[in-house]
């Protein structure tokens, strides 16, 4: 797989999404920042990429926390211009962490601000490549993607990795996702893509396997929507463990009181009286595919 020589990925892991740098003779860019937890790392990374050059452009696919929780360590460094989806201009100007999904996942992410924003059918530069911007709602309903038709390069985000895609968040809340979800992958399928650089997980070349596996996916969450509730608490959970490392049974209990995303997905699940035992029922199952340890009342990350 070669990628053009202004662009670098920085394949992070499932805490913090993955990075790419762009560096030209004019400008230098990064899309997506990864999560708080991973600021430092963030910095190390971009800085010793770029030697005595400042980051001019943060570009920001959306604002879930593993997306944009380094923003605020990199304006700190460099006064580099910060783009975002237009349709949480309001919620950033605002800092309203609860329209910004920060409280409702239970994670975290530093307060950033911003220069300009983003909307499906706009175009930059990005090391020296145009690239075309897609909206890419399900997993988010403002994400965006990045196209680049000339290098048939995808930056997909969330909306398509090689085993599937991000957590369709919308359809927790009783708001339509799936069929989003859906939509933006029979859109991927209509781009000559030969390298998708996913949100998480490595690039990768075999893009029509890896829509057969989202499509598939889709259809199987619709089925039973059940299932993507489900998928959403363990998702929730093995990020949470990932950030502390180790947590007792009773406050990941807690986190379904200060978490809606959380407290939406067991509703859907079990009666309030129910999610003790539901939950441990999911930190079973997680023990037993290795995401997690359990010592007792302690849970710890299997990462």
């Amino acid at each position: 797989m070669k990628l053009p020589p202004t662009m670098r990925v920085f394949e992070r892991g499932w805490l913090s999404s993955n990075n790419v740098l762009f560096v030209d003779d004019a400008a230098t860019a990064l899309v997506d920042t990864g999560y708080a937890s991973h600021a430092q790392q963030t910095l190390a990374l971009v800085q010793n990429a770029l030697g005595n050059r400042p980051l001019d452009l943060i570009v920001n696919t959306h604002l879930h926390s593993d997306h944009c929780g380094g923003n605020a360590i990199l304006q700190a460094a460099w006064p580099c211009r910060t783009v975002i989806p237009d349709a949480e201009a309001d919620a950033v100007r605002n800092w309203d962490e609860a329209r910004l999904t920060f409280r409702a996942t239970g994670q975290h992410c530093a307060g950033f601000g911003f220069t300009g924003t983003l909307t499906p059918g706009d175009a930059l530069t990005l090391g020296g490549l145009r690239w075309d911007v897609l909206g890419a709602p399900g997993h988010d309903p403002h994400s965006l993607m990045l196209y680049s038709a000339d290098e048939r390069i995808l930056i997909s985000a969330d909306a398509l990795w090689e085993n599937g895609f991000g957590v369709i968040f919308p359809e927790l809340e009783g708001e339509s996702g799936f069929a989003e979800q859906q939509a933006v992958l029979e859109l991927i399928a209509t781009l000559a893509v030969d390298i998708v650089i996913p949100g998480h997980g490595a690039p990768f070349t075999n893009v029509g396997l890896a829509l057969e596996r989202a499509r598939s996916r889709v259809a199987w969450l619709r089925a039973d929507p059940a299932r993507n509730a489900k998928n959403a608490l363990k998702v929730l959970i093995v990020f949470r463990l990932l950030d502390e490392r180790a947590m007792t049974f009773d406050a990941l209990l807690r986190m379904l009181d200060s978490a809606q995303a959380m407290r939406a997905a067991a509703a859907m699940l079990a009666p309030a009286s129910g999610w003790s035992a539901l939950l441990r029922t999911l930190v079973d199952e997680l023990v037993k595919n290795g995401a997690l340890h359990a010592d007792g009342e302690r849970i710890v990350s299997g990462a």
